[in-house]
C-alpha cells in the first residue's frame, strides 16, 4: 500500500510546475507525511495518556490538526468537501498561515531535544513547492490513506521512506552523499558494536542513515528497560549536517524511524577549529561516510593542524579528535586515501596509525555506491593506542555492482565472519605496524593470498588490437618517409 501511494505522489508532482526532480519529490512528499505521521502520534499519546488516567495537551493547535485543515471528515467517515480547503484556497492557507505557525515551534520550544523545537526547526527550513493547490490537494488525499499506528506499518512506511531517499541519491545533483548502502551500514555497526550508554556521533549525517541503523541495532541488542528508552531518546544520537535539505531528510528520517527529537544540527562540521573541541565534546563513537572529492576553503583548512583542500582528510582529523580515549570509528573514505603522496594524506596517515588502532580495512568493489564510480574502503579503528597490526579484506564478488544488481548483507557475511579473529584466507590479510615505510605511511597493500586470474581474451579483441597495432605501425613509417 505505502509503495503504491509513493508512486501515485511521485506521479502528481510530476506534473506539478514546483517540483523538477527526484530531491523535489522527496522533500514535498515528506513535509506532508510529517504531518500526517504526527497527527497519528499524537492520537496513540492520547489514547496511553487516557488508559493511564493522565490528560494529554496536543502539541499542534486545533486549527492547525490534520483533520481539521487537511483532511476534514464528515459523518461516514469521508473526505467533508465542504469543509476541504483545495486549490488556491489551500496553498494560501498551508503557504500564509500553516506553516508560519509551525516555523515558531522553533522559538516557543522549552529546548533543543524536544520534539516542538523539531518541527519549528524542520519547518523554518522547509518551503511549499507544490504550486498547484490541486495538485497538494491530491498529495494530501493520497497520504491520509497511509496509517502509522501499528509497529508493523511504521516499520513498513520508514523502509520505504528509505527507498525514497536511495532514489534521490540516484537522481544526481550531488544527491550520492544522501545516501550509503544500508547493507554497508548495517555491517559498519555490527563491526563497530555501540553499546547503550555511549553516544554515537556522525558529523556528516546526511539522511542519518547510521544513525538511523545504530538505533535499530541497539533497540534489538537487549531487553530495553525504560531508562534505556530514555537513554536512546534523548542521549546517544548526535549528528551535524551542512545542506539544508539532507539535513531536513535526516531529521524526518529519525522521527519515522522513532526517535522523536534527533539530536541533528545544521551547521556546517568544518567551520568548527578542532582544536576548541573539549572532553565534554566527545562521543564514544563515530559512524561516517564523509563527502569526498569536494575542496575547502584556505579559511576551512585553518581549522586544522594538517592542512588540505580534500573535505574527507578534514573530517577525518575531526573524527579523531572528537573521539573520547577508547572511543570506535568506523568509518568509509576513497581508497587513495592509503597510498596518495601528498604531505596532507601521508601526515594523516602517520596520525592515524600512532593515535589509533587501525585494526581493519574493508576494501570495497568499485559499483558500490550506485551513480559514483569512486572506489571505497571503510577504516575501523580505536582511539588511545598505536597501530600494531592492520587485518585487510578485500570484498571480491563474481557481479559486477550496480544500480540494479546493488550490494547486499550476504556479500559482507564473509568480512564480518573473518573479522572476529582477523584470519588470513584467499581475500584477507595482515600487515604489522613495524612493516609500514616510515616516510610515506602508505598502507595500499596488496592481497598476497589472491590467485591470480589469467583472463583468456576474445579472438574478436585480439584481432582489433592487431589491426590497431598496424595502423600504428604505418603512420610511424609514413612519418620517417616523409622525413627522407
Amino acid at each position: 500500500m505505502f509503495e503504491q501511494t509513493f508512486k501515485n505522489i511521485d506521479d502528481i508532482l510530476h506534473k506539478d510546475a514546483g517540483c523538477g526532480s527526484e530531491l523535489d519529490y522527496v522533500e514535498q512528499t515528506s513535509w506532508v507525511l510529517f504531518l500526517k505521521y504526527l497527527d497519528d502520534l499524537e492520537k496513540d499519546k492520547a489514547t496511553a495518556a487516557e488508559l493511564s488516567g493522565k490528560a494529554y495537551t496536543n502539541i499542534i493547535n486545533p486549527e492547525f490538526q490534520w483533520t481539521v485543515w487537511a483532511t476534514p471528515k464528515d459523518k461516514d467517515g469521508k473526505l467533508d468537501h465542504h469543509k476541504a480547503l483545495t486549490g488556491d484556497d489551500l496553498k494560501d492557507f498551508v503557504d500564509l498561515k500553516l506553516f508560519p505557525y509551525l516555523k515558531k515551534f522553533k522559538a516557543d520550544a522549552e529546548s533543543a531535544d524536544t520534539i516542538e523545537y523539531k518541527i519549528g526547526e524542520i519547518f523554518s527550513e522547509l518551503k511549499n513547492r507544490i504550486q498547484s493547490g490541486y495538485n497538494l490537494r491530491e498529495v494530501i488525499n493520497r497520504i491520509d490513506e497511509l496509517r502509522f499506528r501499528t509497529h508493523a506499518e511504521k516499520h513498513e512506511m520508514s523502509h520505504l521512506y528509505e527507498d525514497k531517499i536511495k532514489n534521490m541519491g540516484n537522481a544526481g545533483r550531488n544527491g550520492g552523499e544522501y545516501y550509503t548502502p544500508r547493507p554497508l551500514i548495517k555491517t559498519i555497526v555490527k563491526i563497530v558494536a555501540p553499546e547503550i550508554g555511549q553516544k554515537i556521533y556522525d558529523g556528516a549525517v546526511g539522511s542519518a542513515g547510521f544513525l538511523v541503523e545504530a538505533f535499530e541495532y541497539l533497540k534489538h541488542s537487549k531487553k530495553l528497560t525504560t531508562a534505556d528508552v530514555t537513554t536512546l531518546q534523548k542521549k546517544t544520537f548526535y549528528g551535524k549536517e551542512k545542506k539544508s535539505l539532507a539535513y531536513i531528510i535526516g531529521t524526518m528520517n529519525m522521527i519515522l524511524h522513532g526517535v522523536e527529537a534527533p539530536n541533528i544540527v545544521h551547521t556546517n562540521t568544518l567551520a568548527e577549529n578542532i582544536a576548541d573541541i573539549q572532553e565534554k565534546d566527545r562521543y564514544d563513537i563515530v559512524l561516517a561516510n564523509p563527502p569526498f572529492g569536494g575542496k575547502e576553503r584556505a579559511e576551512v583548512q585553518q581549522n586544522f593542524p594538517i592542512k588540505t583542500g580534500e573535505t574527507a582528510s578534514l573530517f577525518l582529523q575531526h573524527f579523531i579528535k572528537i573521539m573520547k580515549a577508547g572511543g570506535k570509528a568506523g568509518v568509509v573514505i576513497k581508497n587513495t586515501f592509503l597510498s596518495n603522496t601528498d604531505n596532507a594524506s601521508v601526515s594523516l596517515r602517520k596520525l592515524i596509525l600512532e593515535n589509533c588502532n587501525l585494526h581493519t580495512v574493508l576494501d570495497l568493489p568499485g559499483g558500490t555506491f550506485t551513480g559514483a564510480g569512486v572506489k571505497t574502503v571503510v577504516l575501523f579503528f580505536e582511539k588511545g593506542s598505536s597501530t600494531k597490526k592492520v587485518w585487510f579484506y578485500q570484498l571480491n564478488l563474481d557481479r559486477n555492482l550496480g544500480k540494479g544488481n546493488p550490494l547486499n548483507e550476504k556479500d559482507l557475511a564473509e568480512f564480518v565472519e573473518l573479522q572476529k579473529t582477523k584470519a588470513e584466507s584467499e581475500n584477507s590479510w595482515s600487515i604489522n605496524a613495524k612493516d609500514i615505510d616510515q616516510k610515506t605511511f602508505d598502507i595500499s597493500a596488496k592481497n598476497p593470498n589472491k590467485k591470480e586470474e589469467v583472463a583468456l581474451r576474445q579472438p574478436q579483441d585480439i584481432l582489433e588490437e592487431m589491426k590497431a597495432l598496424d595502423e600504428e605501425s604505418a603512420d610511424i613509417l609514413n612519418s620517417i618517409l616523409e622525413l627522407i
